[in-house]
């Protein structure tokens, strides 16, 4: 199971560039989000999103869509 750096007790991880949330256990969707974390300096910028408590429904409840 891979987590980004600083981020690692979450599991969805939100792209307020986009308003899509990820899920860090699904392979292909946390592949997609740490490729895009490190090429458009998502970190730097302030765009990564997390949840409390770390669940699906909190991120739709706070207008965010699931990749996919």
């Amino acid at each position: 199971m891979s987590r980004l750096n600083r981020f690692d007790d979450h599991r969805f991880i939100g792209d307020r560039s986009t308003m899509k949330v990820y899920d860090c256990d699904d392979e292909e969707q946390f592949a997609d989000l740490a490729e895009r974390a490190e090429a458009e300096s998502l970190y730097q910028r302030n765009l990564i999103q997390t949840f409390a408590p770390d669940e699906l429904s909190e991120a739709l409840n706070r207008s965010f869509d699931p990749v996919g």
